[in-house]
């Protein structure tokens, strides 16, 4: 019994099974899996409304209901629940579910042409458009050997284009600052003070630059930040940011009291809250983990300054750090994935870091239905394992092998 332990033991922890050929056979059929099911899912489909009833990408409903209104000179109500339910209904039908709007005036900006399109083609242009600088970025982390299926099948992107979501342009936006810290450290700013339109994705990214002694990239971070602010404050002035912040309650109880529902949810915070903890225990969770995630940025500068690591490694601290993260938002964490993947194929796995990366792959595509059935919140685990692994590799020498392995997830 003890041997066939030690064996198992093994073949999780150094995952040699894993080859080459088998990772690239697995990501196929999960691609041509995923495919196939969304195509159909989309062909059974009638006049843009799914099998169970909803529109097609519902969580758009909300971004191109808040345009419809924001068009019509209407803006605040898309704060308003009961206004931009009834604009919802009136757009879509009595029978459709409430999808809300608790982001801050900065999205508006970005969702105002949305309704000048039909909602069919708007939402296909919305996730072409966003899913092309998500793929570009991820791409550039991934590497030009890396198998490009391998990019497609990540479950996170049919999440995210199931849902009709933001996360492609939340992951192309940090991924892009990640990406130019420092070849265009002006224009990595930018890109990371665009993400105040979901600023609970992005708690890290000035631990990180402060970290890495980025001051340019901090400045430009915080100037982008309030242009964008001010730019809400010219086209509708200070009324929206009042309706938004009447709004914050809502919001705020939302993640709360359960108002999405725990097993969506995939922080540290909702895993607290699905295992019955009070909101004392929930927030200083959290709050433990963004404090760890921050040790693990400044202690990777200690290391090795400015390592490759940086920006991967800035995304996984700011995934590990929000309290409202869903499963659509995991899109993010192909960056830090593709990064692990790539340095493991050119340098060797650790132990536990082959697995560490299925699973972490895996989890857009289980970790709601492991909350929801059997009340197993894996996320933060899987997230959490990866920043280690990627902080881990960043602070090794460069070029040091952690453990040579015949197998690689390139092609």
């Amino acid at each position: 019994m003890n041997a066939w332990a030690g064996k198992a033991w093994a073949a999780l922890r150094d995952a040699d099974w894993l080859t080459r050929d088998r990772a690239a056979a697995y990501a196929r059929i999960l691609f041509f899996l995923s495919f196939a099911g969304a195509l159909m899912w989309v062909a059974l489909s009638h006049g843009g409304v799914d099998r169970l009833g909803k529109p097609l990408g519902p969580d758009f409903v909300s971004f191109w209901t808040a345009s419809s209104l924001a068009l019509q000179g209407r803006a605040t109500e898309a704060y308003d629940v009961a206004r931009h339910w009834a604009a919802q209904k009136a757009l879509f039908g009595p029978n459709v579910a409430y999808t809300a709007f608790f982001y801050p005036p900065p999205y508006l900006l970005v969702c105002l042409p949305l309704a000048l399109l039909p909602y069919l083609w708007s939402l296909a242009l919305w996730l072409a458009a966003t899913g092309l600088a998500y793929w570009r970025a991820l791409s550039a982390f991934a590497g030009p050997r890396f198998d490009k299926l391998a990019l497609l099948a990540f479950p996170g992107f049919l999440v995210n284009a199931g849902h009709g979501q933001n996360g492609f342009l939340s992951a192309a936006l940090i991924g892009a600052g990640a990406l130019w810290l420092d070849k265009r450290p002006i224009v990595a700013g930018l890109c990371l003070g665009a993400l105040v339109y979901k600023p609970q994705l992005a708690l890290m990214a000035p631990i990180a630059l402060i970290a890495a002694r980025r001051w340019t990239t901090l400045a430009a971070a915080t100037a982008a930040a309030a242009a964008l602010c001010a730019a809400t404050l010219v086209v509708w002035g200070e009324a929206i940011w009042r309706a938004f912040l009447a709004a914050e309650p809502l919001a705020r109880a939302t993640l709360e009291r359960h108002l999405v529902g725990d097993e969506k949810m995939q922080s540290v915070f909702a895993a607290a809250r699905l295992w019955h903890g009070g909101l004392a225990l929930a927030y200083g969770a959290q709050a433990a983990a963004a404090l760890m995630a921050a040790a693990a940025l400044f202690w990777l500068q200690r290391r090795r300054f400015r390592s490759p690591a940086e920006g991967p490694a800035m995304v996984a601290a700011c995934l590990l750090a929000s309290p409202f993260l869903l499963d659509y938002d995991l899109t993010l964490l192909a960056i830090p994935l593709a990064y692990a993947a790539r340095e493991g194929a050119r340098a060797g796995f650790a132990p536990g870091e082959k697995i560490t990366l299925v699973v972490a792959y895996a989890l857009p595509l289980v970790s709601r239905a492991l909350a929801g059935a059997a009340g197993l919140p894996l996320a933060p685990l899987a997230i959490a394992a990866t920043l280690v692994f990627v902080v881990r590799r960043g602070a090794a020498a460069p070029g040091l092998a952690v453990k040579p392995l015949p197998s690689a997830m390139e092609s």
